[in-house]
């Protein structure tokens, strides 16, 4: 059976994480099959990508018994968590992770490297990394620093505290919490109004907030100069344009 089953709907791809007996925990073949779903994600007939899992879990993060002791852990992530992360963020397009219960150690690291998090109300988060005396890896820190700020991040990151959808909500790590029966339903409804946007305005903003975190008010007011050069370039500024004027929805293309 795959570790990662890829489905597509429309212009929405939709990547499994398929370990539901253990809790879709990584291994070397798991990441090896999301790092082609990711790759076939990046067909320009997608426009949108949303990342979940089977079963009562999104992912309780690196499968233990697959984890060499002793081994060379830096290479171990470099080659498979590093990429997978990477692959993320360098597509031009919106990734919904969409967090159907358990969310934890690299688990969360890979969530919070998607755009948008949407969890069920049936989903938990944990740490977990400081539980087995290790520290966050896999965009862990870079991620969480910006989504939950400096202080609130390290406090969970060592407490090991585990959050419930709503609390994880109400500090700002999920965008919506939707009810676990209609959990399904609520994500595709989400994912098609994203796809159904303006593609290429949407990864240039997805870029513009990659860069801000270390750019200067100058260097990020010529990037966003730069990027709204090229949106305007698109057929479907045009057609932005075109609608507003003529009171009516538009009806983006996504070129």
């Amino acid at each position: 059976m795959a570790e990662v089953e890829a489905t597509r709907d429309g212009s929405v791809l939709t990547i499994t994480l398929n370990r539901p007996e253990k809790l879709n925990a990584f291994t070397r073949t798991l990441h090896e099959e999301l790092h082609a779903a990711l790759e076939a994600a990046r067909d320009p007939g997608v426009r949108a990508v949303v990342v979940t899992g089977a079963g009562r879990g999104f992912s309780a993060g690196q499968d233990l018994g697959a984890f060499s002791e002793g081994g060379d852990v830096a290479s171990m992530l470099r080659a498979t968590y590093h990429v997978n992360v990477m692959a993320i963020r360098s597509l031009e397009k919106p990734v919904i992770a969409a967090v159907n219960g358990v969310c934890a150690g690299a688990g969360l690291s890979l969530a919070c490297a998607c755009d948008i998090r949407l969890a069920s109300d049936a989903a938990f988060f944990v740490p977990g990394f400081v539980g087995i005396g290790l520290v966050p890896d896999s965009g862990g820190t870079y991620f969480l620093q910006r989504l939950l700020g400096t202080p609130r991040a390290f406090e969970w990151m060592t407490s090991n505290r585990r959050l419930t959808a709503a609390e994880a909500h109400a500090w700002g790590l999920v965008s919506d919490v939707l009810e676990a029966d209609s959990f399904s339903a609520g994500v595709a409804e989400r994912a098609a109004a994203l796809a159904a946007g303006p593609t290429r305005a949407i990864a240039l903003t997805k870029r513009l907030y990659d860069e801000a975190g270390t750019s200067t008010l100058e260097e990020q007011l010529e990037r966003e100069a730069e990027a709204q050069a090229e949106a305007a370039q698109t057929d479907d500024f045009r057609e932005g344009v075109a609608a507003f004027g003529e009171k009516r929805e538009a009806r983006f293309s996504g070129s």
